[in-house]
């Protein structure tokens, strides 16, 4: 077989098609959503994020690739990496640039060495530890990966890094009451009161699909979504343009949900589905009306998972609270390749400790589980 590698500067230089057809039902790693965030400036000069994504063709055929970004800094990862950024530069040494594997401002799991066959992959590997050398950075990263991306970095000894996040599965569930009836009785009672003080607050949920999406409708949930990083005295990553630009190209995987007071519109929550799993993103309000977190991000999403028949909702990163409204934590990890062999000792041994509490919190949460015991 012959294959050639190449490395793109801008997801503009790759035909959408032949990406698309190695990420089936994968809309956040969909050229549509990726070329987005560099169309719209979310990514690209200036920004920290530099598109580099690996491919590697077969005969001219597309065969495997890696959404691969040369990073200036590690906001956006979900993947904390800062202490050791922070132990580089006391030792007068440069962490960035370094290389990184994942969807940007997405903590979401999937394919990240993207190829079933196992030669691509680790040529994928090996194309990313001769950038690292080639241009004298610190380190790569692949976070978020799934098993087939994580078996091929554990067979080429990089480090392997644990977390959690947490899960809801629609197990089939007939309507919201059947999945409120699996419940342990104080959640399910719980998230009944919550629901009912939301429709005694007068509040009205709605959920518009992608191709109903009004230009109004993104100019307020753009506002929500502001708003929700300017109380965290942060600044949002994504440009309204970006929403623009995926509700244009990808509305067939786009669920907002809004809620109005009285006629007028007050919170929204912007999620992205497929055909097995829908991810919660991003979401903001106005205006306080207690318990409306819940109902927005969670209970609509959840009832509109069983409506669609899709079976995961993917709830993303840390909240302890989403184990009351029914959903489970599961282990992610990423992988790291430390260029320096001291700190790649040190990190080795951090992540082994850190392993450890990880699990340990991990069977901490599973004995919080909120369904029925058998």
């Amino acid at each position: 077989m012959s294959f050639e590698i190449q490395i793109a500067t801008s997801y503009s230089q790759i035909n959408a098609q032949d990406w698309d057809a190695l990420t089936t039902d994968s809309p956040l790693l969909s050229h549509a959503f990726l070329s987005a965030l560099e169309a719209t400036k979310c990514v690209g000069e200036g920004t920290g994020w530099q598109p580099y994504p690996i491919l590697v063709y077969e005969s001219g055929k597309l065969v495997g690739a890696a959404p691969l970004y040369l990073k200036g800094h590690s906001y956006g990862e979900y993947v904390f990496d800062w202490s050791w950024a922070e132990a580089y530069e006391r030792s007068g040494l440069s962490y960035y640039p370094k290389l990184l594997v994942a969807v940007p401002f997405s903590p979401i799991t999937g394919a990240r060495l993207i190829s079933n066959n196992p030669d691509v992959q680790a040529m994928i590997i090996r194309t990313m530890e001769q950038q690292m050398q080639q241009h004298d950075l610190s380190s790569a990263h692949v976070i978020f990966t799934d098993e087939s991306s994580s078996a091929a970095l554990k067979a080429s000894n990089w480090l392997r890094r644990d977390g959690v996040q947490f899960r809801w599965r629609n197990e089939n569930f007939r309507n919201f009451d059947d999945f409120l009836s699996h419940l342990s009785h104080d959640k399910r009672k719980k998230i009944k009161q919550e629901r009912k003080k939301i429709v005694s607050a007068g509040v009205v949920c709605k959920r518009v699909k992608g191709r109903d999406i009004q230009p109004q409708d993104w100019d307020f949930f753009y506002q929500c979504y502001t708003n929700t990083y300017l109380e965290h005295r942060s600044t949002p990553y994504l440009t309204r343009p970006f929403f623009d630009a995926i509700g244009a190209s990808m509305p067939d995987n786009i669920l907002l949900i809004i809620a109005e007071l009285e006629g007028r519109p007050i919170a929204a929550a912007l999620n992205i589905y497929g055909q097995q799993s829908l991810y919660g993103r991003y979401w903001g309000t106005l205006e306080y009306v207690p318990n409306l977190h819940f109902e927005l991000c969670y209970y609509q999403a959840q009832e509109f998972c069983i409506a669609e028949k899709i079976e995961y909702f993917e709830g993303g990163a840390q909240g302890e609270h989403k184990l009351a409204r029914g959903f489970l934590p599961r282990p992610t990890c990423s992988y790291h390749k430390i260029a320096h062999p001291d700190f790649d000792k040190a990190i080795s041994q951090f992540v082994k400790r850190e392993a450890y509490g990880m699990a340990v919190y991990h069977n901490e949460l599973e004995e919080r589980a909120p369904f029925k015991a058998d």
